[in-house]
């Protein structure tokens, strides 16, 4: 069974999804106002990429809650990878319902502008979405500073390479929800000053593209997880010294490791046993020794094998 520190992090996430929810749902609904009132293209794509937004935070709670099950006869290797289908299927949805609505409403506005009005309503609106995008994307920043500092990375590096796709989207998100608010501000900002609304179309079409740009990230992070990615170096360097600690375990001969969830991994390894034992007892020991490694932080799985003598050991720098 895996350690308990990783679903103590899913609740975390969970956590740190429900307040992004909460957040783009109230900006939503005052977005939404105040794009009818002041009839602005950016203030609609804005509008767009909250409820997106919105829709996507309910498809990551259905990927943390799923994903947290526990293995069984069925699953194995547990249910860690539902993480990645349900965050693929909220990336797609930042690119349909916000990139593509936001574009092609820009594009529409430059060939038939409307004149905006009510500025200081968008201007509010804008203020406010500010203050609650803010405060989602300093706990999405938080949870993933601390979770760097524990791997000795950078916090935008730990956050593109995680296999925590909860956590990275929801930074991802908010951290574009913010600079989407500056360009919506910019385009009302320069169609108010000079009059001409091909500024506010402008900045609907940069939304959009920032949008796009997000979930293309999103949806190719999520599809190498699907696909079985491995994790970085350090990991794997730690993973052979753990196995090496053990008294039982005098050599490695061979490593495979592979994300099966969030912060969730399988381990195969070949091993060469201290001493010379009967064939029933070595199967013994190494039932024994795969629950022990189970019991690590992260491990879901573990798989040990017996090495050849004429394998070459694998070496693991600190």
């Amino acid at each position: 069974m895996a350690g308990s520190t990783s679903y103590t992090n899913i609740l975390r996430c969970v956590l740190t999804v429900l307040i992004a929810f909460l957040a783009n749902l109230l900006v939503a609904v005052a977005k939404s106002v105040a794009a009818t009132i002041t009839g602005s293209a950016s203030m609609l794509a804005e509008a767009a990429h909250s409820w997106a937004d919105t829709g996507n935070e309910i498809f990551l709670i259905v990927a943390d809650r799923r994903s947290a099950r526990r293995k069984d006869e069925e699953h194995p290797l547990g249910y860690g990878r539902e993480a990645y289908v349900w965050s693929l299927f909220a990336a797609v949805g930042i690119f349909t319902a916000g990139a593509v609505v936001s574009v092609f409403h820009g594009v529409q506005e430059l060939f038939d502008p409307e004149p905006a009005s009510d500025f200081v309503v968008a201007y509010v609106v804008l203020g406010i979405s500010l203050v609650l995008e803010g405060f989602s994307f300093t706990q999405a920043f938080v949870q993933a500073r601390r979770r760097a500092q524990l791997r000795g990375q950078g916090t935008l590096d730990h956050v593109l390479t995680s296999s925590n796709t909860t956590l990275r989207a929801v930074f991802a998100e908010d951290a574009a929800a913010l600079i989407g608010l500056v360009l919506a501000a910019a385009g009302i900002a320069l169609h108010q000053i000079t009059g001409n609304a091909a500024f506010d179309a402008a900045g609907s079409i940069l939304i959009g593209l920032l949008l796009a740009v997000v979930a293309i990230i999103l949806i190719d992070r999520n599809r190498r997880f699907l696909v079985g990615a491995g994790p970085t170096p350090e990991v794997r360097s730690r993973a052979g010294r753990m196995l090496l600690a053990s008294p039982e375990i005098e050599r490695v001969t061979y490593l495979h490791l592979e994300f099966v969830g969030p912060d969730r991994l399988f381990l195969v390894a070949a091993v060469d046993l201290v001493g010379d034992r009967r064939e029933e007892d070595v199967a013994v020991q190494l039932r024994r020794l795969e629950r022990v490694i189970e019991q690590q932080e992260y491990v879901e799985t573990a798989v040990l094998s017996l090495s050849v003598s004429d394998e070459p050991s694998l070496e693991f720098v600190l």
